[in-house]
């Protein structure tokens, strides 16, 4: 891992490569164990490689995101024969595919995209671009106050986190995209306006963090269905998400010292759901009107909300993890400051 210390391009390359391999070595050999084995080294790579980023936490994490969870889950899908890759795929979009959040566009990328993709490309163009200078001026003001966060209570700084994280993610995916479409690809949705969901099942299955959905239900959801009903798949799949957390904060922080708070959130809401569902089975067999849609909005952002600032954010705040992402967040913005003094207003440039 030496060779790949602290050079995005060099990780990148080498996931290629190694992407490159599961394609050729998944067009030999059959779905199954014998390509699950052929493909192992693959997924200890892509598990390891975003440790080599020492340098900054976030793109560690970003790394960590992009092949160790989303990239391995794919290459596990692959050995198995489902999921977004197979190796008929074109080697640029094989490669996409597997090292970014994309899906193809199409028949392929329709299947296993959600309703929600539909429900982004229904708004605007004027919408949209207004939607990103937002979230581009929330991530600004965050940052300011990221310089004052000796100051700043808790709660208003997990409130902080929570936007900074939203707005970035919401960001960094039609960047990508951008680049994917002159492959014809279309970009996995990530959200769909998370404040406006209705339910807790709503907001996980529909609105928030689309692309995780999209990967476990193949891979958790699906099977454990098949086997021990919904309710039990609903658990495992939150399980698994949790865990996969658990793992997020490891490569953040470097440090394992799991509390075992991310897996106990995703778990909550898991059973929450599941408890969702059963009433709102039993509240529609009996005739009872829905309670109004916003009260039940206000509701589920009360209870996301508590639930993160309990159990999702406090692991971030330990094992330095906070205090590398607070450096990593004060430098971009002395960064863009020093960056924005530069450059010579109109005005000035007339009058010299």
């Amino acid at each position: 891992m030496e060779f790949l210390q602290d050079s995005i391009p060099k990780v990148y390359v080498v996931a290629a490569a190694a992407a490159l391999y599961a394609r050729a070595a998944s067009s030999l050999l059959r779905p199954g164990l014998a390509r699950l084995v052929a493909l192992l080294p693959v997924l200890a790579f892509l598990a390891a490689a975003p440790l080599a980023l020492t340098f900054s936490a976030s793109v560690r994490g970003i790394a960590a995101f992009f092949l160790a969870w989303l990239g391995a889950f794919k290459v596990g899908l692959l050995a198995a024969g489902r999921g977004p890759l197979y190796p008929s795929l074109p080697v640029l979009p094989f490669l996409f595919t597997a090292l970014l959040p994309v899906k193809l566009c199409g028949a392929a990328g329709a299947a296993a995209a959600s309703t929600s993709t539909n429900n982004k490309a229904s708004i605007s163009k004027p919408l949209f671009l207004v939607s990103c200078a937002v979230k581009v001026a929330a991530i600004a003001a965050v940052l300011r106050l990221y310089q004052f966060s000796d100051r700043l209570d808790l709660y208003v700084r997990l409130a902080l986190y929570g936007v900074h994280m939203y707005c970035f993610l919401d960001l960094l995916l039609p960047c990508i995209a951008a680049g994917s479409r002159a492959l014809h690809m279309e970009i996995e949705p990530q959200f769909d306006r998370p404040y406006l969901a209705s339910s807790l099942r709503d907001f996980w299955g529909r609105r928030w963090n689309l692309m995780i959905s999209a990967i476990l239900r193949p891979s958790v959801y699906d099977p454990v269905r098949a086997r021990a009903g919904t309710a039990t798949a609903v658990l495992a799949t939150f399980l698994v998400s949790g865990l996969m957390h658990e793992a997020m904060v490891f490569y953040i922080s470097l440090c394992w010292k799991p509390t075992g708070e991310m897996t106990a959130f995703f778990l909550l809401h898991g059973i929450c759901c599941v408890a969702e569902g059963w009433c709102a089975r039993r509240w529609a067999a009996n005739g009872w009107p829905s309670p109004p849609r916003a009260v039940a909005t206000v509701l589920v952002c009360i209870f996301v909300l508590t639930t993160s600032f309990w159990l999702f954010f406090p692991p971030l705040l330990n094992n330095g993890a906070e205090e590398k992402l607070m450096e990593e967040w004060a430098a971009v913005w002395v960064f863009f400051m020093d960056a924005g003094g530069k450059i010579p207003l109109y005005g000035q440039r007339s009058t010299n």
